[in-house]
């Protein structure tokens, strides 16, 4: 099939370069020409293990067209998804879709043939509503179906997550026709397992932040678990491991660590509760769990502060400062709430990122970027496993560091309290008896 995506961004690139390697023939489109440039020369914007070999090997076949002329492409596609940015709009709670709609109405202007529009931007619900409204403008109702196709891919997972999903989600009000053209499309992944799911476009929209507040609520409940087990002398692993085992709760998303971060969850959560207002309804359990989220960085902070007991001019590095491992994204990263909140108690900041140096900190004065963990470990005081990298797993930190006033605090519990245990080094962790 030709199929077009508008936009480069996560989701864009991420599902555009890999419908290319399915053998479809993919026009990426954005308007950012620089950009463009780029990504032809094989230079990929985002970090995404796997991404940027595929970017290449597609792109010398043919397979996957970058290019800021959405008109051609549009006209030269059978399906156009919409993959821009929907960030949160100015009232702080909103998702901002003036990109979408922007977009709508470039695709309404270039319709020659009929198309399927999937929007694949996470939405509130009623955007494909107002997409087809847009569409309908200048267009006969036969040249177009407007569908939801939400994503769910984890940044770092990507790769996998689109080739062996859990569920391929599909909302329609036009579901016979539009379904057996998107299975079409899928196929090759329904095949390996992928559920192949279809409901109304409405559903589908609210199917999307359903699963991100649910996700962000199990990772608030896990934490303030942790909370109550360092204040009882309990590990949190072991309640993790208790409650994670049935078969109706799941493993998944209860670790106990930093507040969550990322592109999704800080903004879902919010704009789902926005919607909800908006039919006078009160989500209370997403509410708590964004305002509990919110307090998660105050509360490490001020552990942190505990262990240093007099912070000022104390030097304390990071291990990792991105939201989480394999990525480089920095949205919403609980780093970018303690570093400040430590600078302004006169603490001195360092990190070493895998992903290298995040020009966010450079507005921070006096913030260091090493480029390796023996130099940022000698150098500092107190040293933050902020992220669980895992080159960051299995440091032995005696033979790293000859620094005896080095102290750890582990937010990612990548290593066992006894194991310090008759050690020069002093360790902290999440969720454990905290004693200072």
């Amino acid at each position: 099939m030709n199929i077009c995506f508008v936009g480069t961004g996560y989701v864009g690139l991420v599902s555009g370069v890999l419908f290319s390697d399915l053998g479809n023939t993919v026009y990426c489109v954005d308007n950012n020409s620089e950009k463009i440039s780029k990504l032809k020369q094989g230079i990929v914007p985002i970090y995404e293990p796997g991404l940027e070999e595929l970017v290449k090997k597609n792109y010398n076949a043919g397979r996957i067209i970058f290019t800021s002329n959405l008109s051609e492409a549009v006209r030269k596609s059978d399906i156009v998804f919409i993959a821009v940015g929907t960030p949160t709009s100015k009232d702080g709670l909103s998702a901002d879709l003036h990109g979408v709609y922007e977009v709508a109405k470039s695709i309404s202007n270039n319709l020659n043939s009929y198309k399927l529009i999937v929007t694949k931007s996470t939405v509130p619900l009623g955007t494909g509503d107002e997409v087809e409204k847009i569409l309908l403008r200048k267009n006969k109702s036969n040249m177009f179906d407007v569908v939801s196709n939400p994503e769910f891919l984890r940044e770092g997972e990507a790769i996998r997550d689109f080739k062996y999903p859990d569920r391929i989600i599909i909302g329609t009000n036009n579901s016979k026709k539009v379904s057996s053209v998107m299975e079409a499309l899928y196929q090759p992944i329904i095949k390996k397992g992928g559920k192949f799911i279809v409901v109304q476009r409405r559903a589908a929209e609210l199917i999307k932040y359903a699963s991100n507040a649910f996700l962000a609520t199990k990772i608030t409940f896990i934490n303030e678990l942790a909370n109550l087990c360092e204040k009882t002398g309990i590990n949190i692993e072991d309640i993790s491991l208790g409650i994670g085992t049935d078969a109706r709760i799941g493993s998944r998303f209860l670790r106990a660590g930093p507040a969550y971060g990322g592109s999704c969850f800080p903004k879902d959560t919010k704009a789902l509760t926005k919607t909800a207002s908006k039919f006078d309804v009160s989500l209370n359990l997403v509410n708590s769990v964004i305002k509990s989220n919110e307090s998660r960085s105050d509360l490490i902070t001020s552990k942190i502060l505990k262990i240093l007991k007099k912070p000022k001019n104390k030097k304390i590095g990071f291990l990792g400062v991105t939201f989480k491992a394999n990525t480089d994204d920095m949205r919403d990263s609980s780093s970018l709430k303690i570093i400040p909140k430590l600078i302004k108690k006169g603490c001195l900041i360092s990190y070493y990122e895998p992903t290298g140096n995040k020009k966010i900190l450079d507005k921070y004065k006096g913030v260091k970027n090493f480029s390796n963990i023996k130099d940022l470990a000698n150098y500092s005081d107190l040293l933050i496993i902020h992220t669980e990298w895992d080159e960051f797993k299995s440091i032995n930190f005696e033979k790293l560091t000859q620094n005896k006033k080095l102290q750890i605090f582990d937010l990612r519990n990548l290593y066992q309290p006894d194991a310090f245990l008759n050690k020069k080094i002093k360790y902290y962790s999440i969720g454990r008896p905290f004693n200072v």
